[in-house]
C-alpha cells in the first residue's frame, strides 16, 4: 500500500537510521570485545568490528526505524491493530 499522507516509512526511517545504528553496534562489539580479555578471549580489533557491524546495522536500524515509527504514530495519535505489524 503506498502511503500519499506524509509519512515516513519504516523503510526509508530505516536508511536514515543506518549509519547511527551501525556505528552503535560497532562500539558495542568492540567493547565487548575489550570485556572478553577478562574471560580470556581474544580482543576484536576495532577494524573488525567496524567490518561486523556492516551487516549487523542492518536489523538494528531496522528495529530502530520500528521503535521511532511507533513513537511518531504515538504523537500523532494514529492507532495500530496488531503489534506484530
Amino acid at each position: 500500500m503506498t502511503r500519499t499522507d506524509g509519512r515516513w516509512s519504516v523503510a526509508k526511517l530505516a536508511l536514515l537510521l543506518y549509519p547511527f545504528a551501525a556505528a552503535a553496534v560497532a562500539i558495542n562489539l568492540f567493547m565487548l570485545g575489550l570485556m572478553g580479555q577478562a574471560i580470556g578471549l581474544p580482543t576484536l580489533s576495532p577494524m573488525l568490528a567496524i567490518w561486523l557491524c556492516l551487516p549487523l546495522g542492518l536489523p538494528a536500524g531496522w528495529l530502530a526505524a520500528r521503535w521511532v515509527r511507533g513513537l511518531m504514530d504515538e504523537a500523532d495519535g494514529v492507532k495500530h491493530g496488531s503489534q506484530g505489524e
